[in-house]
């Protein structure tokens, strides 16, 4: 049987989301990329909906260390969904027409 290479989760279950929920979706499992900053500040650093890393609060994850063969397993899929997030928000902002706000939303 072969070690996992780090006792540091790699991967965090959604547990809440109330304050993100176009980024983040509740009981899906994130990629977290480390960041030490970010952790003694609380927070965790996501690859969230969007395929781009960010930063949320930790008590909004579960963390979860994975096998080495579950955690390539999820890291294929992880990849492929955001490829597919990626094009459909693509597709989502391209029928967005950009406007000029209205004079009471100007500052």
């Amino acid at each position: 049987m072969q070690q996992h290479k780090s006792s540091v989760p790699q991967f965090a279950i959604c547990v809440h989301n109330s304050e993100y929920p176009a980024s983040l979706e509740l009981h899906k499992i994130y990629r977290v990329l480390p960041d030490d900053d970010a952790a003694s500040d609380g927070d965790l650093r996501i690859i969230d909906e969007s395929g781009e890393d960010y930063l949320y609060p930790a008590d909004y994850f579960l963390l979860v260390d994975l096998p080495s063969d579950e955690e390539q397993a999820v890291e294929h899929l992880g990849q492929r969904a955001q490829r597919g997030n990626r094009a459909k928000f693509e597709t989502a902002m391209a029928k967005v027409a950009d406007v000029e706000p209205e004079e009471h939303d100007r500052l």
